[in-house]
């Protein structure tokens, strides 16, 4: 078996391995994924994306595995970045791009960003799913000291915690317990946010089957639908994470708009033993 090209990007250090199943045939099951994304025998990444054909839709499928092997329905950074590899491919400054949870629509913005129309925020808890009937503004869930989370789904799972020093929490021992409590039969991305003005807020996330990443685009757009839910923001806030900023708007018709940039830090071809050969 040959080796695969792969672009590796990320969009404020949420990074992905990038493969492009169009041009070459790739099977990647969850071995595969954990070997390619392993940190130490493999490229190292927080999600392993494969750009697939079109189903008919967009101009591509985007298929997410987190770095557990795991596949994941959304990923705002990773839209991103996909979305620039094709507008650049096509020349455009709009595109369609498929997912697991919807077509996601994509446009380049201002300095190299791009603008990403993650769809509506869900807000019931059948959607997001959790296990039992819950008010998703107030979800009865304590860990340590994280409790009273607002739950939403971006396509993915998010319980958003509102705390006073984002930086307090131990969000490395609380995000594994969090992640596979029972309320949540797909797992969950936890956030802890903290509320710096009404239209700014300071957001960690440990990101389901990833761990603690520098950034979650689907979790900075969950944690500001929670904040204006609660009164705490307006509709529209700077999102600041570890790796950096994004900008995040809850349109009146539901729709989540996330403003980013993203960067390619190299390219190269995947030995055939990480693939399976």
């Amino acid at each position: 078996m040959r080796g695969a090209d792969f672009i590796k990007m990320h969009g404020l250090g949420n990074d992905f391995v990038v493969l492009d199943a169009r041009a070459q045939e790739l099977t990647i099951d969850a071995r595969t994924a954990r070997a390619i994304a392993d940190r130490h025998q493999g490229v190292g990444c927080d999600q392993l994306v494969v750009i697939e054909k079109s189903r008919g839709i967009g101009a591509a499928f985007m298929r997410i595995r987190n770095a557990d092997g795991g596949e994941a329905e959304a990923c705002g950074n990773a839209a991103r970045c996909i979305a620039a590899l094709l507008m650049r491919e096509s020349g455009r400054d709009r595109v369609a791009l498929e997912t697991a949870a919807g077509t996601i629509e994509a446009e380049a913005a201002p300095d190299g960003q791009v603008t990403v129309d993650m769809g509506p925020a869900r807000l019931d808890w059948r959607e997001i799913p959790l296990a039992h009937r819950v008010d998703t503004l107030h979800v009865p869930l304590t860990r340590g000291a994280l409790s009273d989370p607002v739950c939403t789904s971006m396509g993915n799972p998010h319980a958003t915690f509102f705390v006073a020093d984002a930086e307090a929490v131990d969000l490395a021992a609380l995000g594994p317990p969090l992640e596979h409590d029972p309320l949540f039969p797909e797992r969950a991305n936890i956030g802890v946010a903290q509320v710096l003005g009404p239209d700014r807020l300071r957001l960690r996330v440990w990101e389901r089957g990833a761990g603690i990443t520098p950034a979650c685009g689907t979790g900075a757009c969950a944690a500001l639908v929670a904040a204006n839910r609660r009164g705490l923001t307006g509709r529209r806030a700077a999102v600041i994470a570890d790796g950096g900023t994004l900008a995040i708007a809850w349109r009146d018709d539901g729709h989540v708009l996330m403003t980013g940039p993203v960067a390619v830090s190299f390219s190269g071809r995947l030995d055939p033993s990480l693939l399976g050969a």
